[in-house]
């Protein structure tokens, strides 16, 4: 299975330190008392004190921990082994983004300035907007249709936030419009790769996933905040779903090539984790 991947071996080797770190802090909790270290390695949010180190509460930051690990797999082991499909300068630039996006994901709940890094983020994905529609071609249908609502969604979440920040505000309406624009432009997205043969479906998949997490951990997280801050917390933990697309699609831009005659599905059974 390592071998399967361009840099498997790396990529097992620093998700297997993070799982023993897991394994170390959980113990140090149940022994000493202080969840301090666990939860930062799992939650990634301030630590609430009044947590006490039960089994219970120690589990459930455990499990929190499971996305993050799976997704450092997901994003460090690279493309397929193999020699390289042929890729133009649009692709490889959307690589770039893809790449850039997954990483920020991935670091950005160790960051301090939780506002500039839902700026780069969003930045971030306005630069996928520009990319991915020269690189899907005819698998996107109404290509100036979905850079709009691309632009709309994301470019006027950008403009909310600025604006917020120098004490003048949108009109909440216009800030629901441009988050439906911008969940409108990823379903649009998926479709097309879903229509185009370079991505397999797991790799589409784990983008529905992460949009429909976006719409229920909110809402979950209110309804577990009444069991303790750790229950509140670790709903987020499936976030790391839509940094593991992104990671997901960059690889398959540079999967092997494949011979010449294959159809996209059965190149999906074949090269599909």
């Amino acid at each position: 299975m390592i071998s399967r991947y361009r840099l498997g071996l790396p990529a097992l080797l620093l998700t297997g330190l993070y799982l023993a770190a897991l394994a170390v802090t959980a113990v140090i909790a149940l022994t000493s008392g202080d969840v301090g270290m666990l939860w930062g390695l799992t939650l990634f949010t301030p630590v609430d004190e009044s947590t006490q180190a039960t089994w219970p509460n120690v589990l459930v930051m455990l499990a929190a921990g499971l996305p993050s690990a799976w997704a450092l797999w997901q994003c460090l082991r690279g493309p397929l082994a193999g020699p390289p499909s042929e890729q133009n300068r649009a692709v490889w630039c959307l690589r770039i983004a893809l790449y850039v996006s997954a990483a920020n994901g991935l670091i950005s709940p160790l960051m301090s300035d939780w506002f500039g890094a839902v700026i780069l983020n969003i930045v971030l994905m306005v630069s996928l907007v520009v990319l991915f529609p020269s690189v899907l071609g005819s698998s996107l249908r109404y290509a100036d249709h979905v850079r709009v609502m691309g632009f709309l969604g994301y470019g006027g979440t950008l403009a909310y936030l600025v604006l917020g920040l120098v004490g003048l505000r949108m009109p909440d309406w216009l800030a629901l419009i441009c988050a439906g624009a911008g969940l409108l432009w990823v379903i649009l997205i998926l479709r097309a790769q879903r229509e185009d043969g370079r991505w397999t479906r797991s790799t589409v998949r784990y983008g529905i996933a992460g949009l429909l997490v976006s719409f229920v951990s909110m809402p979950v997280a209110a309804l577990l905040g009444n069991m303790g801050t750790v229950y509140a917390d670790a709903t987020t933990a499936l976030g790391v779903l839509s940094t593991i697309w992104l990671a997901r699609s960059a690889h398959e831009l540079a999967g092997p090539a494949q011979p010449a005659g294959i159809v996209a599905g059965a190149e999906q059974t074949v090269i599909q984790p």
